[in-house]
C-alpha cells in the first residue's frame, strides 16, 4: 500500500488553497486605495487650485484695467468690494425689468434684489478672520450670510447653489488656503435694498 499518494494530494490541495488565498488577498488590496495624508502645504495648494478654478477671484478680488482687460490687484486679493470706493447710484429701467448690472471689476452687482457687494475672504477680522470652518462651509454650501443659520441668504451673484455638494475635504482645503492669505482690512458695505438704490 502506497502512503505517499494521499500525502502528495494533501500537499497539492494545501498549495492550491494558499494560492487562492493569496490571490484573494491581492484582490482585496487592489480594491482598497491607500490612504494618503496630505501635508498642510498640499492642502493649501489644493485650496488655491479650487478657489482659482471655481472663479472666486472673479467677484471677490478688486481689479484695475490693464492692457488685456481687468487685472487682479495682488495686494487686494480676495478682499472684496473696496470700502473706500464710492457707491454708484443705480437708476436703470432695465433693473426694474429684472436685469442685473455689474461694477466694471465685478465686486458689486445691482439687480431686482438691490445692490450686493462681494465679501472680504481674507483672514482679517473684517473678512473671515474669526469664522470657523463650519461657518465657511455653511456659507458656501447653504448660502447663509456669515455661515450662520439664523442669518439672511447670500445675495446674487454669489453662486452658492453650485457648491451644495462640495466635499468636506475641498471646503477644508479652500478654508485653509484663505486663512493662509495676507489679511486685508476692508469692511465691505452692507447690501442696499431695492427701495434705496
Amino acid at each position: 500500500m502506497n502512503h505517499s499518494k494521499p500525502l502528495v494530494w494533501a500537499m497539492l490541495g494545501f498549495g492550491l488553497a494558499l494560492t487562492l488565498a493569496s490571490c484573494s488577498s491581492q484582490e482585496n488590496k487592489a480594491e482598497k486605495p491607500a490612504i494618503s495624508v496630505n501635508s498642510e502645504k498640499e492642502i493649501i495648494q489644493r485650496g488655491e487650485y479650487l478657489v482659482t478654478t471655481m472663479g472666486c477671484n472673479d467677484c471677490h478680488s478688486p481689479k484695475k484695467m490693464g492692457p488685456k482687460g481687468p487685472e487682479i490687484i495682488p495686494e487686494l486679493l480676495l478682499s472684496g468690494y473696496p470700502s473706500d470706493r464710492p457707491i454708484v447710484k443705480f437708476d436703470s429701467p432695465l433693473i426694474k425689468q429684472g436685469f442685473a448690472q455689474l461694477y466694471p471689476d465685478l465686486t458689486a452687482a445691482a439687480g431686482p434684489w438691490g445692490v450686493s457687494f462681494a465679501a472680504n475672504l481674507t483672514p482679517d477680522e473684517s473678512g473671515i478672520g474669526n469664522w470657523t470652518e463650519d461657518q465657511f462651509k455653511m456659507a458656501l454650501t447653504k448660502g447663509k450670510f456669515k455661515g450662520l443659520d439664523q442669518e439672511r441668504m447670500l445675495l446674487p451673484p454669489m453662486p452658492w447653489f453650485n457648491f451644495v455638494h462640495l466635499k468636506d475635504e475641498d471646503a477644508h482645503a479652500m478654508f485653509q488656503y484663505l486663512k493662509s492669505l495676507k489679511p486685508v482690512k476692508n469692511v465691505v458695505p452692507s447690501p442696499i435694498s431695492p427701495d434705496k438704490m
